[in-house]
C-alpha cells in the first residue's frame, strides 16, 4: 500500500474523527478557562495540576455515589481548589506565578498518586448520548453528536466563556486587568481580584475537563492520565493568538495529531513507536514556532501588579 493510500485510509476512518473530537474536547475544557485567565494577565502553569485534581476528585465522587454528575461536580471542585492556591499565592501574596504553578503540578501529582493507592477510587464511563439525525452525518456525525454526555457540556462552556469575557462588565474589567492594569486600577477595578477570579474560572473548567477525561475517555483514574496535555492546552491559547476561536482551532489541530497517532496504530500500520509518541508534541512545537511570533499577547501578561507602583 502506498503512502497516499495509507493517509486516505486514516482520514476516512470514523475512529480518527471520534478520537480527535474527544481529545479536542479535553483540551478545550482546559484551554477555554486558561484563555480567560491569560486575558486577565496570568499564565496559569498549574492547569496540569487542575486537570489531574479534577480527574481524581471526579473519580472519588463517582466512587462514593456511582453518579457521573456528582463526579463532574466533584471534579470542578477539585480544579477550583488548586486554582484557589494558585490565585492566592500569585495575586495576593505576590509569589512568582511560574514557580507556584510548577510546584502545584508536582505536588498534585504526588498527592494524587498517594491517595489513589490509599482510596483506590473506581470509576466508569458515562452513558453515550446520540443526537438524532445529526449523529448520522458521515464521519463528523458520530464524532460531534454521538459522544458520551459530558462531551456536550463543551457546547455550553465555550460560548459561556466568550460571553463572560466580551459581553459582561466583569469581562471588560478582566481584559483591562490584562492589558493595562494601572489604568484599570485608577478606574476603580480591583486588578488582582479580577486576576484571581480568572484563575478560579480556569480551575473550574479544567476540573470539569479532568472529570471528562475519566468519564468519557479513560473510564478509570490513574495519576498519569493527563500526561502533559495541560501544557498543550496552554500552547493552544498562545497558538490561537489569545482569541477563543483561535484557541479552539489550536485544540483541534493538536488533538488531530493525537488522533492520527492512535489511528496509525489501530489500523495496523508499522511506524516507529517513539516517533508516534512524540508526534503531538512535535506538532505543538511547530505550531508555536510558526504562529507565536505573529500574535500579540495581553500587554500585562505574566506581569505582577502591585498597586502602589504607578
Amino acid at each position: 500500500m502506498s503512502f497516499l493510500d495509507a493517509l486516505l485510509d486514516i482520514f476516512t476512518s470514523e475512529s480518527t474523527y471520534i478520537n480527535a473530537a474527544v481529545f479536542a474536547a479535553f483540551l478545550a475544557f482546559a484551554a477555554s478557562g486558561e484563555w480567560v485567565a491569560e486575558r486577565a494577565g496570568t499564565i496559569n502553569i498549574s492547569v496540569e495540576a487542575m486537570l489531574l485534581a479534577g480527574a481524581f476528585t471526579g473519580a472519588v465522587g463517582f466512587h462514593l455515589t456511582s453518579s457521573a454528575i456528582v463526579g463532574l461536580v466533584a471534579g470542578a471542585a477539585g480544579g477550583v481548589a488548586v486554582a484557589a492556591i494558585q490565585a492566592q499565592m500569585s495575586h495576593r501574596l505576590s509569589a512568582d506565578q511560574f514557580v507556584v504553578g510548577l510546584t502545584l503540578n508536582i505536588l498534585v501529582l504526588g498527592l494524587a498518586a498517594f491517595l489513589d493507592r490509599e482510596i483506590a477510587p473506581t470509576a466508569s464511563f458515562a452513558p453515550r448520548l446520540e443526537i438524532p439525525l445529526l449523529n448520522n452525518i458521515p464521519l463528523l456525525g458520530p464524532a460531534l453528536f454521538g459522544q458520551r454526555w459530558p462531551f456536550y457540556i463543551l457546547y455550553v462552556l465555550v460560548p459561556l466563556s466568550w460571553w463572560l469575557v466580551y459581553r459582561t462588565r466583569w469581562g471588560l474589567e478582566l481584559r483591562a486587568a490584562g492589558e493595562n492594569p494601572q489604568s484599570a486600577d485608577l478606574s476603580g477595578v480591583d486588578v488582582n481580584r479580577r486576576r484571581r477570579q480568572g484563575i478560579y474560572y480556569a480551575g473550574f473548567t479544567a476540573g470539569i475537563g479532568g472529570g471528562f477525561l475519566v468519564f468519557s475517555q479513560i473510564g478509570s483514574f490513574d495519576e498519569t492520565i493527563v500526561g502533559g496535555r495541560g501544557f498543550i492546552a496552554i500552547a493552544a491559547v498562545i497558538f490561537g493568538g489569545w482569541t477563543l476561536r483561535g484557541t479552539i482551532a489550536g485544540c483541534v489541530l493538536f488533538a488531530g495529531a493525537l488522533s492520527f497517532r492512535l489511528s496509525v496504530q489501530g489500523l495496523g500500520y508499522e511506524v516507529n513507536s517513539e516517533l508516534l509518541q512524540s508526534l503531538p508534541f512535535v506538532v505543538t512545537l511547530l505550531g508555536m514556532a510558526v504562529f507565536a511570533h505573529r500574535v500579540r499577547p495581553p500587554t500585562a501578561l505574566a506581569k505582577p501588579f502591585i498597586r502602589s507602583v504607578r
